[in-house]
């Protein structure tokens, strides 16, 4: 399949400041693609140095085969075929939807309508900009922009400030955009999880540099730190006496800790092998129980799907096959 996007040595130095160590990467066409990383990470600046909104210091983006250019080289920032959704809609105001969509629109009627069906905004026609909420302005941006026929979507940010029923839509309408309309998405999130059942692959960022790189349960089994390992849910750091309970015969470096996530770890009698360890507090967490048990030097916790233990039982904690993961602290 052939690459839509290759990002080559792109850096970014500002008053002195390094924003984005050099980084390089593809994305194929039809791929998911997504940038993970903390707040301030440099998700976002990526993005726009892609999109060719800032001027990069160092490196080259081609999109759809040829260079993308910066605003310091061109008059009107951007690229062809490649469009660019914000963290906010940047709607006109005061202008009925309809008018919005109909000046954008470079699609014939028929697949016009297909954009408005799949955005869910076709009842929101005869509305103005500025009787919409923060998820039906989202959406309708979505819709202006796949109006112009895009065969790269950059998406900085969709899910920010939305609440869960229209952060729920939204998502599913992305998920639908390559099915349907064969449009490539990058999608930039702060929220890790967001993107771990969407994404192909997922590039994680930290600090302005790219710290790990890879297909989402590569990243959530295996991160390359504990800061990684945080972005994307709940984990255990298990050393000493509870690491070689868990693993016996496994020998660690003094410098390594064993992450294991909650889900993992299985709870037994306290005769039943393992480390063990006293219930602490039970927690009802909706699809699962959150079990927090004290080991000798380490608390662990431990997801369940019943509530078979009280806070000051005596249990067994052990390693699911294949759980665990060795990392540096």
């Amino acid at each position: 399949m052939q690459d839509i996007l290759t990002v080559a040595n792109l850096s970014l130095t500002e008053n002195g400041f390094t924003a984005l160590q050099p980084i390089s990467f593809r994305q194929k066409a039809g791929q998911k693609l997504a940038l993970a990383g903390e707040s301030g990470a440099g998700k976002s600046t990526l993005l726009q140095l892609v999109a060719g909104l800032i001027q990069p210091s160092t490196g080259t983006v081609n999109a759809n085969g040829s260079r993308v250019r910066g605003p310091h080289e061109v008059l009107v920032p951007g690229h062809p075929g490649v469009a660019y959704l914000s963290q906010k809609s940047d709607l006109p105001q005061f202008l009925r939807v309809e008018q919005v969509l109909r000046y954008a629109n470079k699609r014939p009627e028929a697949e016009a309508q297909a954009v408005y069906e799949l955005c869910r905004i076709t009842h929101l026609m005869p509305r103005r900009t500025d009787q919409l909420s923060g998820g039906e302005q989202q959406r309708v941006a979505l819709a202006r922009l796949l109006l112009g026929a895009p065969q790269l979507l950059l998406l900085d940010e969709p899910f920010s400030n939305l609440d869960r029923t229209h952060k729920r839509l939204l998502q599913g309408i992305i998920e639908d955009l390559g099915t349907r309309l064969g449009i490539t998405c990058l999608l930039v999130s702060h929220d890790a999880t967001d993107v771990l059942g969407w994404a192909d692959e997922i590039l994680v960022l930290h600090r302005g540099r790219l710290v790990q790189q890879g297909p989402p349960e590569q990243l959530y089994h295996q991160p390359v730190d504990e800061a990684t390992a945080a972005l994307f849910g709940d984990y255990n750091l298990a050393a000493g006496a509870a690491r070689r309970a868990l693993l016996p015969g496994r020998r660690f470096r003094k410098d390594t800790a064993l992450l294991v996530r909650p889900e993992q770890l299985r709870l037994g009698p306290a005769t039943g092998g393992g480390a063990v360890g006293t219930v602490r507090a039970v927690r009802f967490l909706g699809s699962y129980w959150e079990v927090e048990v004290a080991l000798a030097e380490n608390t662990l916790r431990a997801r369940t799907e019943t509530s078979d233990w009280q806070p000051g039982d005596k249990v067994s904690v052990a390693l699911a096959a294949g759980g665990g993961w060795s990392i540096n602290v």
